[in-house]
C-alpha cells in the first residue's frame, strides 16, 4: 500500500520575514499619514507651509550657489587646485589627495548636503576612488557653520560658544582622523611632494588646458565594487586622465582631422551644472515637506502633555522644525541630535548618492557613532556651564 505522507509547509527564510514586515510596516505608515491628513486637514497644511517656507528661504538661498560653483569646478578639473589652499593644513593630517581635501573643505564650510553631493560627483567624474568616496562620506556630511551660528545658536544661547563649535566640527574631524589611519589606513598616502603650489598661473593654465579640444577616450571607472587593481594604480590613471587634455591632431596618411571630440567649454559645464543643482534642490525640498508632515503621526499619538517627546520625535524627522518646538531648556538634546540630521538629512543624503554605489547603511552607521560621541562629549560639558 501506497504511504501518506503529512504535509509539511515549507519554512520561511528570515530574509523573507524581514521584508513582509517592512511591507506591513511602510503600509502601516502611510495608512497612519493618510488618516492624519484627512483628521487634521489644517494641522496638515501648516506643516507642509512650514517645511516649503524653510526650503524656499534658507535651502535654496544657501546651498543652491555652492551647487552650481561646486559643480562647474568639478567639471572644468579645478577643484584639485582649490583645494591645494588648504593642503598645508590638512595634508599632513589625513595623508590624502587634493580631491579628497577639496571635499573636506566643502563638507565642513558650506553645510548639509554639500558633503554627500561633492563626494558623490567628485565620484561619478572620476575625481576621487570608491574608497575615497566612502570615507569622504563617512565624516564630511555636517551641518554648515551659519546655520549653525545663524539658527542653532540663537535658539539655544550658550554663555561660551567655542566648546559648542568644538562639538560641532572638531569630533566629526576626529572622527574621520581616527577612520582614515584605521579602517581606512589602506589608501594610499599622499604627500603632495610633486604637486605644484596653487598660483593664478596655474589657475589661467588649467582654464586654458580645460577649453582645448580633448581626444576621445573612455572615462576612467569611479568605482570598482570587484577587481583585484591595486589603489595605487587607480588613483595614478584617475589623475592621468583627469590633467591630460591633449590638442587635436591630424591623422597620418589621409592628411584629414582624427576622429576627436570637442572638450565642453565652460557655458556648456555651466549649464549641465545648474541643471543638476536644480533638479537636486527640488529633491531636497520634497524630503523636506514630506518629513515636515510626518510630525502629524506623532501629534496625533502622543498626549499633548508630552510635549518634550513630541519635540525630540519632530528632531528625528525633521531637524530644523524640531529644533524651533525644543525650547532653550531641552537645548542638551538639540546639540546631541545635530549631527545625525534626521531622517530628513539622511533620506536627503540618498537622493545625492544614489546614482552612486555608495552604502547609505553604511553612511547612518557613521552619523549614530558620531550622536553618541556627541552625547557623550555633551553630557560632560553641560554640567559645567548650566
Amino acid at each position: 500500500m501506497r504511504e501518506h505522507r503529512l504535509y509539511r509547509p515549507k519554512s520561511v527564510s528570515l530574509k523573507a520575514r524581514l521584508r513582509t514586515a517592512r511591507k506591513a510596516l511602510l503600509l502601516c505608515l502611510f495608512t497612519a499619514l493618510t488618516l492624519s491628513m484627512l483628521l487634521e486637514n489644517e494641522k496638515a497644511l501648516t506643516l507642509s507651509l512650514t517645511g516649503l517656507n524653510l526650503w524656499f528661504e534658507k535651502m535654496i538661498p544657501t546651498l543652491l550657489p555652492f551647487m552650481i560653483l561646486s559643480g562647474i569646478l568639478i567639471r572644468m578639473n579645478l577643484s584639485d587646485s582649490f583645494a591645494r589652499l588648504f593642503a598645508p593644513l590638512l595634508r599632513p593630517l589625513f595623508g590624502l589627495s587634493d580631491s579628497c581635501l577639496y571635499v573636506l573643505v566643502i563638507g565642513f564650510l558650506c553645510g548639509f548636503p554639500m558633503g554627500a553631493r561633492v563626494t558623490a560627483e567628485s565620484l561619478q567624474h572620476g575625481r576621487l576612488t570608491h574608497r575615497e568616496a566612502s570615507l569622504m562620506l563617512a565624516f564630511c556630511n555636517n551641518i554648515g557653520p551659519i546655520y549653525f551660528s545663524g539658527f542653532v545658536l540663537t535658539l539655544f544661547p550658550v554663555p561660551c560658544p567655542w566648546p559648542f563649535w568644538a562639538g560641532m566640527y572638531l569630533l566629526p574631524l576626529l572622527y574621520g582622523l581616527i577612520l582614515r589611519w584605521t579602517f581606512y589606513r589602506d589608501i594610499p598616502p599622499c604627500t603632495g611632494s610633486a604637486v605644484p603650489a596653487f598660483s593664478g598661473k596655474a589657475f589661467l593654465s588649467l582654464l586654458h588646458a580645460a577649453s582645448l579640444p580633448a581626444a576621445t577616450s573612455p572615462r576612467p571607472a569611479a568605482s570598482s565594487a570587484a577587481g583585484k587593481v591595486s589603489a595605487v594604480r587607480e588613483v595614478s590613471a584617475v589623475r592621468e586622465v583627469s590633467a591630460s587634455a591633449p590638442v587635436s591632431g591630424v591623422s597620418k596618411g589621409k592628411g584629414r582631422a582624427g576622429s576627436f571630440r570637442r572638450a565642453p567649454s565652460l557655458l556648456e559645464q555651466t549649464q549641465a551644472s545648474i541643471t543638476s543643482a536644480l533638479i537636486s534642490i527640488a529633491s531636497l525640498g520634497g524630503y523636506m515637506i514630506l518629513f515636515n508632515l510626518m510630525n502629524l503621526i506623532p501629534d496625533l499619538l502622543l498626549p499633548a502633555r508630552a510635549k518634550t517627546v513630541r519635540s525630540l520625535c519632530a528632531c528625528i524627522l525633521e531637524i530644523t522644525s524640531g529644533l524651533s518646538g525644543l525650547g532653550p531648556e531641552n537645548a542638551f538634546w538639540g546639540f546631541v541630535l545635530l549631527p545625525f540630521g534626521g531622517l530628513s538629512c539622511i533620506a536627503q543624503t540618498y537622493s545625492m548618492i544614489r546614482e552612486t554605489n555608495l552604502s547609505l547603511r553604511q553612511y547612518v552607521c557613521h552619523k549614530c557613532a558620531q550622536t553618541l560621541l556627541a552625547f557623550l562629549y555633551y553630557a560632560a560639558l553641560f554640567p559645567v556651564f548650566f
